[in-house]
């Protein structure tokens, strides 16, 4: 028993030792190598893991992750699939300190779609959705060159990869295959849509009024004296839709606005000039015309022009297009043209409509509004 005693720890040095002489140490002798996101999702356990899977955005809580206008670099979630929309397939990964200069999406953007391998512990993150916590190890994905960070890349260039290179016509017809595929909402269920999209940043129990930008209770919405209702940005008597399923009912055009406001737009066209409307500090308006506050001009024209794209006529639906006139009644037209390209120009996308955009396609419709993602692309179908 004394021999055997004594060679108990050499037996222990010499497997060490073969064990590092393969290259594993005993902390990784146990790892779990290569796992898909969905194992990881489902091995949940405590364990150390190795997962590879692609980058698909920033979570920022349990159900939601941002693909643009990332806020910090401590939390990427991963996928099996670049196209991955929804967050119940997604790992989320904690990133530590160490990692954040060539793993952090604030810092590189052109992260997103790009396959990685993390090494970590694979339990609950942004509880109790599935993750990866404590990472020991990153690799691939090209962090440590982000480009330019003026100029990040597009928050999904797979999701407008068939409208790559097209201009004018050909890129108008690409687009409008794109974001025709898309979940379609109820009229009732536009209330808690909009509830969603259009929250207030800085108070979650409340939502922003498009026009004259009131922060307002989600509570009151209604028909009543200063409730919120449904604003059709692209009125729905011009093209006679009303609200049923389809464009009377699309979000990426509705928006939360005060009843008194609502009635004061009606059904105008835009355009420049007119008198103060009432409860809408900034905005005009005149007998054939509407302008909103400044804030929200360039939101209003690519929500019109995402409409002009997205309905063709070919569904069912009238063909929606601007023209430069006003006054358009119930014609399937609404102006001005050269004003709401100005407009677009003048009041780029900010981080409101971004994620408005975002939440939409992540949440409610799964399509996107093109003109948020890519302004540019206004000039291109409409010079």
């Amino acid at each position: 028993m004394t021999a055997l005693r004594s060679l108990r720890p050499v037996v222990v040095i010499g497997v060490l030792l073969a064990l590092i002489g393969f290259g594993v140490t005993p902390s990784t002798a146990a790892t779990t190598a290569n796992l898909t996101v969905s194992a990881a999702i489902g091995q949940q356990n405590g364990s150390v893991g190795t997962v590879e899977g692609y980058v698909v955005g920033q979570p920022t809580a349990a159900n939601t992750v941002i693909r643009s206008s990332y806020t910090a670099d401590t939390a990427l979630a991963l996928a099996d699939s670049a196209s991955q929309t929804s967050t119940a397939s997604m790992l989320y990964v904690q990133i530590p300190s160490a990692f954040r200069a060539q793993y952090g999406l604030k810092t590189n953007p052109g992260l997103l779609g790009t396959k990685i391998t993390v090494t970590g512990t694979l339990t609950p993150y942004f509880t109790p959705h599935a993750g990866l916590k404590d990472p020991t190890a990153f690799s691939g994905g090209g962090g440590s060159d982000p480009g330019d960070p003026g100029d990040p890349p597009d928050p999904g260039d797979y999701y407008y990869a068939a409208a790559s290179g097209k201009t004018g016509a050909a890129l108008k017809s690409a687009l409008h295959t794109i974001i025709s595929s898309q979940t379609k909402l109820t009229y009732d269920q536009v209330w808690n849509a909009l509830k969603d999209t259009d929250q207030d940043p800085a108070n979650s129990n409340n939502v922003i009024l498009l026009y004259s930008g009131r922060s307002q209770s989600k509570t009151t919405n209604g028909g009543g004296v200063n409730d919120w209702n449904r604003e059709h940005v692209w009125a729905k008597s011009h093209g006679d839709f009303g609200t049923a399923t389809g464009p009377g009912t699309d979000v990426h055009h509705l928006r939360p606005e005060d009843v008194s406001v609502n009635g004061a737009r009606g059904n105008l066209d835009f355009d420049n000039g007119g008198s103060t409307v009432s409860e809408c500090p900034g905005c005009a308006a005149d007998g054939d015309s509407f302008s909103p506050r400044a804030a929200v001009r360039g939101d209003v024209a690519r929500m019109i022009l995402y409409m002009a794209v997205r309905y063709e006529g070919g569904d069912g639906w009238p063909n929606l297009e601007p023209n430069n006139s006003v006054g358009n009644g119930s014609a399937p037209y609404i102006g001005k043209l050269t004003v709401l390209k100005a407009w677009s120009a003048a009041d780029p996308p900010d981080t409101f409509e971004k994620r408005r955009n975002q939440v939409i396609f992540d949440t409610w419709q799964h399509n996107r509004n093109p003109f948020i993602d890519h302004p540019e692309w206004v000039t291109s179908i409409w010079p």
